[in-house]
């Protein structure tokens, strides 16, 4: 089974007509997208958008095959007049399956704010999926597809990765899923950061007139299993670290903070972490990462190493110069090789935040100064056992490793 996009934007396209925003101003070329549109083998068409036969033109194709176009928009009837020779559009009702002479078998799914999700079926039996814009399926159970993976899935990653996680928690969507980010607007960030996120989430994007033959997944990213996410204060890497992990589900959140008594900001700081996550995240106070490092399960969140070694430091009483040079030096030093040895061996998925501080002013504090170099050491140490390592400065992600 081959499908063609047509088109991978939002409804609005991208850019946006008129639009001054700088992701609209730097969608030149390739990274020019039109309405999503699917062609599938030729002979089904999901979603009518404006110039679809002139896209399918310029990727090599005709609508003159066409026996079927399916809407998925939660709007009823097509945006644009139905060009001569094409079937007029129709929507499966949810839960209702539709079979075509080509040998094409079409279920219509629920989806959760509007608008009718296609799961196709080819005469070769692959399996395709390709959802509305701003939706996820609704009532989806384990089990719910019988086991089957979707050989393709194409959705709205930036948009809603939360239906991503909902059908990787099903089983509906595995490992060698190729998915596909589609219906993608102004709100996502141009080319190589695009690419960068859509792969830590295991999903690409590809130009408007791509055709892809379902069941390939030799393109499919392969997700880092080890990452540190460094950055200053406010410099957004603790939203780095979560947007990675939002399209996975069950994540384990380690908040090696804790709580504080009597400090309202710190408390405001906890809370607006809190209401950034996802529902289906579980969450662990905790300094005690290494036996949790050792377990197998969901991907894990640790946020943030700082917090760690300052609790470590307490531990081996590191700021008393005295305890320091009479073995608190060494007691930590293990403590390190402990987190760093567990991480190497870990098995699951694991994003750890860190700050970086080494940059700033000299600590005025002999116990300020040993913190910061500490904190160097075990960012370094860390470091050394992730795939990928990322600096967050103004908001920006600078790949420092395995990008």
């Amino acid at each position: 089974m081959e499908v063609t996009l047509l088109g991978t934007g939002a409804p609005a396209g991208l850019p946006r007509p008129d639009c001054p925003c700088a992701a609209c101003a730097a969608a030149l070329g390739p990274e020019a997208r039109a309405a999503t549109a699917l062609l599938v083998d030729g002979a089904l068409l999901l979603d009518l958008t404006p110039g679809a036969v002139f896209a399918a033109a310029r990727a090599g194709h005709s609508l003159g095959g066409v026996r079927q176009v399916l809407l998925s928009h939660p709007h009823e009837g097509p945006a644009v007049e139905v060009p001569a020779g094409l079937p007029q559009p129709a929507r499966v009702p949810d839960g209702r399956e539709l079979a075509l002479l080509t040998g094409h078998r079409v279920r219509a799914l629920a989806m959760d704010a509007g608008g009718t999700g296609y799961a196709v079926t080819g005469p070769d039996g692959q399996r395709l999926l390709y959802l509305p814009p701003g939706s996820a399926p609704a009532g989806l159970e384990k089990g719910a597809e019988h086991g089957e993976v979707y050989d393709m899935a194409l959705t709205d990653v930036a948009g809603r990765p939360d239906a991503l996680a909902k059908l990787r928690a099903v089983g509906a969507v595995g490992p060698t899923t190729d998915v596909v980010a589609v219906h993608l607007g102004h709100d996502v960030p141009p080319g190589a950061e695009l690419r960068r996120r859509l792969a830590a989430a295991g999903a690409r994007a590809v130009p408007d007139g791509t055709t892809l033959v379902v069941g390939a997944y030799e393109d499919v990213p392969d997700v880092p299993r080890r990452t540190l996410v460094l950055g200053g204060a406010r410099s957004g890497k603790s939203v780095e670290a979560e947007r990675r992990l939002e399209a996975f589900p069950g994540v384990l959140y380690v908040a090696t903070g804790g709580s504080r008594n009597g400090d309202t900001e710190w408390a405001a700081r906890v809370s607006a972490h809190r209401e950034r996550r996802p529902g289906s995240w579980h969450t662990a106070e905790t300094c005690d990462l290494v036996p949790l490092l050792g377990e197998d399960g969901p991907p894990v969140l640790i946020d943030c190493l700082s917090l760690w070694l300052t609790d470590a430091m307490d531990s081996v009483g590191a700021w008393d110069d005295a305890e320091w040079a009479s073995g608190g030096e060494r007691a930590l030093r293990e403590r390190v090789r402990e987190l760093t040895s567990a991480v190497r061996a870990a098995r699951r998925t694991v994003v750890a935040v860190s700050n970086e501080v080494g940059s700033g002013i000299v600590p005025a504090t002999s116990s300020g100064r040993r913190y910061r170099d500490e904190l160097g050491r075990l960012n370094a140490a860390f470091a050394a056992e992730c795939e990928q390592v990322v600096l967050v400065v103004a908001g920006q992600a600078v790949v420092l490793r395995g990008g």
